[in-house]
């Protein structure tokens, strides 16, 4: 029997910060990502510099085609957010990866809860067992206009 290798990905994700294209990640959020229209770039510049932050790379050109920020504790709690995939790079599982990666990178640490918010990738996120609140009730928010 001959076990064919899935070829290698054309994206690299990695936690590197120095790698980040906050100008790209600024751009896509501000200008094309629902949640966040028309954050300003010093906004975004201390939600990154506050996260832990990932990102999807071409491997032959090096540049970034997708972002996810996280909050996180690093011991028990992750809020996933600002997950973009470059509109010429969707369509081929990146999104799916970069939240696979995000959750694997802290799955070691004892990181036991994800949460996320989304208004239309349900799917995407559903694949990879995140499900609604079993108990909504139990949660609270405070929106500050």
């Amino acid at each position: 029997m001959t076990v064919h290798a899935a070829p290698p990905s054309r994206y690299e994700i990695s936690p590197d910060p120095s790698r980040l294209d906050a100008e790209r990640v600024h751009r896509w959020l501000s200008t094309d990502a629902y949640w966040a229209l028309g954050r300003t770039r010093e906004q975004q510049d201390r939600a990154i510099a506050g996260s832990l932050n990932f990102g999807a790379y071409d491997r032959v050109s090096g540049e970034q085609a997708a972002y996810a920020r996280v909050v996180t504790d690093h011991a028990s709690f992750a809020w996933v957010c600002d997950v973009y995939v470059d509109p010429a790079a969707r369509g081929h599982g990146l999104g799916t990866r970069l939240v696979t990666a995000v959750r694997d990178h802290l799955a070691p640490l004892g990181v036991r809860r994800f949460v996320l918010a989304t208004k239309d990738a349900h799917g995407v996120y559903a694949k990879l067992g995140f499900t609604p609140l079993a108990d909504p009730e139990m949660w609270m928010a405070l929106q500050v206009d």
